[in-house]
């Protein structure tokens, strides 16, 4: 593989600068994903299942809305005419864990549409073809994957996302990251606490997939998200944490069997999942940097700064 200063410079093929089709734009990281898309000033759509959402999703449309997104309801027409007829060039699913099959379909209408020069599937975490998951994971990982291959198939333009670990106390509950602060009565750690991960935050999780989604030296390839700064573990975390509030918290130690046995139970499978093979097993050190397809954001853009944990702001 080139190094990734050579890529800075290689010809560059033309670069897609349409519309829009955020896929899950209300979840846990499409939030992020959706907002960075508009503040950005492309022209974003939204696509919504209609009918009754929960509170919360139904006021992260509004939101969405009132800064400038279109929404596109699911099942008013197809999507593969919703994407024909507002030009989309870019299609970013930010799909939780029990629609990822789902995304096969959504292969298949970008395909027909024949507008969409770039598909972003739903990855958001490390690289699952080089990733061991344990006990309930397993199902998990096989399904991203067969999307992968399905979106390697497909004959459109693809990026793959492995943004790591989201910045912020890595609970195993659902909660929106962006709406959760890092605890005050108690600390969960995972296993014996060393195990470093990358931590981004989910800003600079949207802002650096908005980058990649359109930008041509990411095309067909798996577009890392690396922060050397953002290296930590859940004791470096807690440790940064008790200097900031100025006090020490107790710590509750959780174990690979506590979580898998949780996540069999059905209890946030998935986030507990990703905590088992990122943060406990060093999810990390299972690729090499020299992957053929591997690129890191922080090569492709030196100039836009990280937001990292020990910052005081």
């Amino acid at each position: 593989m080139a190094p990734a200063q050579d890529l800075l410079q290689e010809p560059l093929p033309p670069r897609c600068s349409g519309a829009a089709l955020i896929v899950g734009a209300t979840g846990y990281i499409g939030r992020f994903v959706a907002e960075a898309c508009l503040d950005s000033g492309l022209e974003t759509f939204i696509l919504v299942r209609p009918g009754n959402a929960c509170p919360e999703r139904a006021a992260a449309v509004d939101a969405l809305r009132q800064k400038g997104a279109v929404v596109v309801e699911e099942g008013r027409k197809s999507v593969e005419a919703a994407l024909r007829a507002h030009g989309v060039e870019v299609v970013i699913s930010v799909m939780g864990g029990a629609s990822i099959l789902d995304q096969l379909g959504l292969i298949k209408a970008i395909r027909a549409a024949g507008t969409v020069k770039r598909f972003l599937p739903s990855e958001f975490g490390h690289d699952v073809d080089r990733a061991r998951p344990v006990g309930a994971g397993l199902r998990f990982y096989e399904e991203k994957r067969r999307v992968r291959r399905a979106a390697e198939a497909s004959g459109v333009p693809y990026t793959f996302i492995c943004c790591n670990s989201i910045a912020g106390w890595p609970y195993y509950d659902s909660t929106h990251p962006s709406e959760l602060p890092p605890p005050l009565d108690r600390f969960q750690i995972y296993g014996d606490g060393t195990v470093r991960a990358f931590f981004v935050a989910g800003s600079d999780i949207g802002k650096f997939t908005i980058k990649a989604a359109y930008d041509a030296r990411s095309i067909n390839k798996i577009v890392h998200f690396r922060p050397a700064c953002n290296l930590l573990s859940t004791n470096e975390m807690a440790s940064l944490w008790e200097s900031k509030i100025g006090r020490t918290l107790p710590r509750v130690t959780l174990s690979a069997n506590d979580l898998i046995a949780m996540a069999a139970d059905g209890i946030s499978s998935r986030r507990m999942i990703f905590i088992i093979d990122c943060i406990m097993i060093n999810c990390r050190g299972h690729h090499p940097r020299e992957h053929s397809r591997f690129t890191d954001a922080r090569h492709l853009y030196k100039r836009l700064p990280d937001r990292f944990p020990h910052r005081r702001t």
